[in-house]
C-alpha cells in the first residue's frame, strides 16, 4: 500500500468517504471516488448546523460522468463545509485528503469505519 493512496492516519467507508480523528472531525471523499467519478463539477454538501446521521445520505458529487451520493461516516453537526471545494470542485480529483476535503463534524458516534489497509483490500477485492 502507499500510504499516499490511502493515508494511513484516516478511516474510511465502504462508500468510500474518509473521516480523520480530530475535533471537529474532517469528512471527504477518497482518491478511488475521486478517479472513479471523473472531472468533478458540482459538490452539493449539508448546511453548517446539519444534524448527520452515519451511513445517511448527506450530499451529491456530480462529475461529467455521473452523480455519486455522498453519506456521512459518522453521526453529529457540520460546523464548517469546505468553500473553497465548492467553488472549485476539480481541487477534489487534484488533493482529495487534504485541501478536497468536504465538511466537519462535531462527532456524536462513528459508523462503519475500516483502517486504510481494510480500506484497500476492499477496492482491491
Amino acid at each position: 500500500m502507499t500510504d499516499a493512496q490511502f493515508p494511513s492516519h484516516l478511516q474510511y467507508t465502504a462508500e468510500h468517504e474518509w473521516i480523520d480523528g480530530s475535533e471537529p472531525a474532517v469528512v471527504g471523499i477518497t482518491s478511488t471516488a475521486a478517479e472513479a467519478l471523473g472531472d468533478i463539477v458540482y459538490l452539493e454538501l449539508p448546511e453548517v448546523g446539519a444534524e448527520v446521521t452515519a451511513g445517511s445520505v448527506v450530499g451529491e458529487v456530480e462529475s461529467t460522468k455521473s452523480v455519486s451520493e455522498l453519506f456521512s461516516p459518522v453521526t453529529g453537526t457540520v460546523t464548517e463545509v469546505n468553500q473553497a471545494a465548492i467553488d472549485d470542485p476539480a481541487v477534489v480529483n487534484s488533493d482529495p485528503y487534504t485541501d478536497g476535503w468536504l465538511f466537519k463534524v462535531d462527532v456524536t458516534a462513528t459508523g462503519d469505519l475500516l483502517s486504510a489497509d481494510a480500506y484497500e483490500a476492499l477496492v482491491a477485492g
